[in-house]
């Protein structure tokens, strides 16, 4: 299944900082994300790298956090994004059990993600780019 002009340049322009910390699962979305048009920032393996990569001066305009980074949870990352006002989403194999309650509303998607769920996560993404900075952003 190919992907259509628009949709592979959907994320054109757009700033994505994936935080991943397997490498192969990090190196596929980077790819397929850029095949979408995004310039990738990162990816960030650990939360010091994610924080790095903020305080390099990047612009970031959209995250895409794995929860559980070699046993550190993200979500103290999540809330320095939050109040950056930068939108984020989940993308994790561990379901909803690990979620803070604070971030029940955000996104999540479920690693391994099929074509039909990479699809749908560039939609979201491109509609989070969309949302007014300070609006709500799930």
């Amino acid at each position: 299944m190919t992907s259509s002009p628009a949709d592979e340049a959907l994320l054109r322009g757009c700033r994505v900082l994936v935080v991943e910390d397997d490498f192969l699962i990090a190196d596929d979305f980077s790819r397929r994300l850029a095949g979408r048009g995004a310039q990738i920032i990162g990816p960030a393996a650990t939360l010091d790298a994610a924080r790095a990569a903020l305080g390099d001066g990047e612009d970031v305009d959209v995250a895409v956090l794995d929860i559980n980074l070699r046993g550190t949870l993200v979500f103290p990352f999540a809330q320095h994004l939050e109040a950056a006002g930068i939108p984020f989403l989940f993308c994790t194999g561990y379901g909803e059990d690990p979620i803070s309650e604070c971030f029940r509303d955000v996104t999540r998607f479920e690693k391994p993600l099929s074509h039909q769920s990479f699809s749908e996560m560039v939609q979201k993404i491109a509609r989070l780019v969309a949302s007014p900075r300070g609006g709500p952003l799930r």
